[in-house]
């Protein structure tokens, strides 16, 4: 039995209405549950107090499906994995400070002290006993000192300080982990889907996650899509701004791709479902944002090995600086400049906020090895199908080779059998059909052959349409009289459709796929980026591939490629030293997005090819590749910026309380601001390119 959540109306007037639902905690995501509801299609705006527990809606229509709707929400399941940061240790600290000149005899001071110190001393005695010294012992033993002193105003204003920089280091690691959040979209729970019954087509409302692949959702202005698929009727104006960044609605009709959580504003279209449950855009967003939250960079790793390394350093000082002076103040000051804060944290913050730029701007990241690796690469190859191609073909030529039927009939007929298919020919050829005024000629039942064609009848005589192998060799439909058409239009790197008509040749179709304009810029711009070789594989012949390569000024070219050779190419030129950035699109891309350093997978992408890539594009854009190598360039270049300034800082605020320059104090005001200076420069991220 489902769990229903325990509300009940506080308030209500015709338009407005306040909720107060029990299950609302401290815990939950406030923002995250704000968007869950605004995206229930009768809520006109939500607002929500956590502490309350109150909800307050305005709405249009269908209170009742608005009630029934909070009911149901899985609020315990938007609750925030980790408390936000806690200002407790502030207020004690602060308190400390106020009181303890007020109090006589020192023990009462040392109690109000150590009362407001205990956690900072806990941990660090926790640390201790299970880490060995760490930059919280160091900090611990600093404040300890002071206290032992019976030096109170250093002990409870050094205790402040490092809880306020504690409070902010904790504020920016959140902020960075909720910027990677805000990028997945809240589920849509119900569509509408077409079912024909007693041959009438009724809709019925079902589960998002009850719909099957081959199923028809029907979407109309103001609602959102739920799942991945191809339009098959209608034409709408869709928001896409929540998935690519595009601020204008897209104009989507029939063949067009459309992704779940976008927003039709305009028009209504039926939708063929491919992607559905966990293989949705939204569905990979949220995978890709649990791979980014856990990730560990090779990088941060060695800053966090720094860190540690240099404690030692530190205590080691500390000691000196005791030898020289004999001055348990220049201790305690020394003992409060470490390097593990700033090292540790500054590093993952910046990979968080690269992230959440890069995804708000069409770019899904796994995690911040595929920006390191992205940044390292010298050698990008490139697939040319799909990524500096269109990946959708368009008819140049039909060849009919019976009198009785003219080109447009010819047409006609293909686009009358391949109309029911959304693979890239089929889209081709229904599209030059309604170019030239299609009319559907009536035919049987269409029978489909995988990776062959599709059979039918038409006036009782059976038609053929697919590959040469499916008509010549399966069908026994001889292709000797026109050699000469066929291998000239091969040689022209067209792709052929061939039609059988009563076990004759009809016609043939030819086909191309357009270059992308913008592939020569994005490849130039890559070159400008530090990208030393630009690499093609194709399965054109060496002439035609040549001279693609001469006009886009790519360096290497792979012509008459198979699939299966892609993953060996890549192999190859990784033993050959380079790094190597591989972007495809296909199913046969998967297992050279794998062997790559980093794999990127374009927006039109098979299922399989965006589950394997490192970097997922959602904009059918060819300049996303260069958007996501210049964040990932500048992303490195902010990383080691703030690595060498926390080390030259750092070492310098430990040379001045080495030699009693500073003041525990004034180390420590020193020490957390350079800390929170740093954390906010990462915080603010890099400049995204954008074409």
């Amino acid at each position: 039995m489902s769990h229903k959540n325990k509300i009940y109306i506080a308030h209500k007037s015709k338009n407005r209405v306040r909720f107060i639902c029990e299950d609302i905690t401290s815990e939950c995501d406030e923002s995250f549950l704000e968007a869950q509801i605004s995206e229930f299609k009768y809520v006109k705006s939500v607002r929500l107090n956590k502490k309350a527990k109150s909800i307050i809606i305005e709405f249009d229509s269908n209170f009742d499906e608005i009630f029934k709707f909070l009911e149901n929400l899985k609020i315990k399941n938007l609750s925030k994995q980790n408390d936000s940061p806690s200002k407790a240790g502030i207020y004690k600290a602060v308190a400390s400070i106020a009181i303890t000149p007020l109090i006589n005899g020192n023990m009462l001071k040392t109690a109000t002290s150590l009362y407001a110190c205990a956690p900072l001393l806990k941990e660090g005695v926790g640390e201790l006993i299970n880490e060995g010294v760490t930059s919280k012992v160091l900090e611990s033993m600093a404040v300890g000192v002071s206290l032992a002193r019976r030096d109170y105003m250093a002990a409870n204003s050094t205790n402040l300080m490092l809880a306020i920089g504690e409070y902010m280091e904790e504020s920016a690691v959140h902020r960075s982990d909720d910027l990677v959040k805000e990028l997945a979209k809240p589920n849509i729970e119900e569509v509408w889907v077409e079912t024909i019954k007693d041959g009438k087509k009724i809709l019925n409302k079902v589960a998002t996650n009850s719909v099957k692949i081959g199923d028809i959702v029907v979407v109309g202005a103001g609602e959102s899509i739920g799942i991945d698929g191809y339009i098959v009727d209608g034409e709408a104006s869709v928001n896409q701004v929540s998935m690519t960044g595009e601020a204008e609605p897209v104009k989507k009709e029939r063949g067009d791709r459309v992704m779940s959580g976008t927003v039709v504003e305009d028009g209504k279209i039926k939708i063929w479902a491919e992607g559905v449950g966990e293989e949705t855009a939204t569905a990979r967003i949220k995978q890709y944002i649990q791979s980014s939250l856990n990730e560990k960079s090779s990088i941060g790793l060695r800053a966090t090995k720094l860190a540690d390394k240099l404690v030692p350093v530190t205590l080691s000082l500390a000691g000196v600086s005791y030898l020289l002076s004999r001055d348990m103040t220049r201790v305690a000051s020394v003992l409060q400049a470490d390097y593990s804060c700033a090292l540790k944290l500054a590093t993952p913050v910046a990979f968080k906020s690269s992230i959440s730029k890069a995804g708000r701007n069409g770019v899904l990241i796994k995690g911040a090895k595929a920006i390191e690796a992205l940044a390292n690469a010298d050698t990008f190859v490139f697939d040319k199908t799909g990524t500096l191609t269109h990946g959708s073909l368009s008819v140049v030529e039909v060849y009919s080779f019976k009198k009785e039927f003219s080109k447009v009939e010819l047409l006609n007929l293909t686009a009358s059998a391949e109309e029911h298919y959304f693979h890239p020919v089929a889209e081709a050829i229904v599209k030059a059909a309604r170019e030239v005024g299609f009319h559907h000629i009536h035919h049987d039942e269409v029978e489909f052959i995988v990776a062959h064609g599709v059979k039918t009848h038409v006036n009782g005589k059976e038609v053929v349409i697919g590959s040469r192998h499916f008509l010549e060799d399966d069908e026994n439909i001889s292709f000797i009289e026109h050699e000469d058409i066929i291998r000239d239009a091969i040689d022209n790197g067209f792709t052929l459709l061939y039609v059988g008509y009563n076990k004759e040749l009809l016609g043939v179709i030819s086909m191309k796929d357009t270059m992308r304009e913008n592939a020569k810029y994005a490849l130039d711009e890559l070159k400008k980026l530090g990208v030393k070789e630009l690499v093609m594989l194709t399965g054109d012949i060496e002439s035609k591939a040549n001279q693609v390569a001469q006009e886009l000024g790519i360096d290497r070219v792979f012509a008459n490629c198979l699939p299966t050779d892609k993953a060996t190419i890549i192999e190859r030129l990784k033993q050959e030293g380079k790094k190597v950035a591989f972007v495809g699109d296909g199913i046969n891309d998967a297992p050279s997005l794998m062997k790559a350093d980093v794999g990127i997978s374009m927006q039109k992408g098979a299922d399989i090819a965006k589950a394997t890539a490192d970097i997922s594009l959602l904009k059918d854009d060819i300049y996303s590749v260069v958007t996501a190598k210049d964040m990932a360039n500048k992303t490195m270049r902010l990383i080691n910026t703030n690595f060498n300034a926390t080390v030259g800082i750092n070492s310098l605020i430990l040379a001045g309380a080495t030699f009693g320059l500073f003041n525990p104090i004034a180390t420590a005001v020193l020490h957390n601001g350079t800390t929170i200076g740093l954390l906010a420069n990462s915080m603010k991220g890099v400049k995204i390119k954008q074409c």
